[in-house]
């Protein structure tokens, strides 16, 4: 099931339509509902409250007025990982007598 800060694709009429960040799941008076609050990633921004089944909540699909929708995870691709750093002649920099440097973001471990 999806938790509180989890990325979900919202598809409507089952195509891909929004992508939203869940920011609080409630449960509510009847059994196996939840009050799900979800940040749309829109511009501008817009929070709903939708009542959802924990079924729901995983990924089956429901209807609102009539219309096929679908929350589905979002999971980060893995991080690619980047060849060893080396110096390199640019030709840019010949023109200085220097030689550029890869910098990585990642603070080497």
């Amino acid at each position: 099931m999806a938790k509180e800060g989890d990325v979900v694709l919202i598809h409507y009429q089952d195509k891909p339509a929004v992508f939203a960040r869940v920011e609080s799941i409630e449960p509510d008076f009847k059994k196996d509902w939840y009050h799900v609050t979800l940040l749309l990633l829109t511009l501008p921004m817009q929070t709903v409250t939708w009542i959802l089944r924990d079924a729901y909540i995983n990924g089956d699909v429901f209807t609102m007025g009539g219309v096929p929708m679908r929350l589905d995870p979002v999971k980060a691709p893995p991080a690619a990982v980047a060849p060893p750093s080396e110096e390199k002649e640019s030709p840019a920099a010949s023109g200085r007598g220097g030689k550029l440097r890869v910098i990585p973001f990642k603070k080497p471990e």
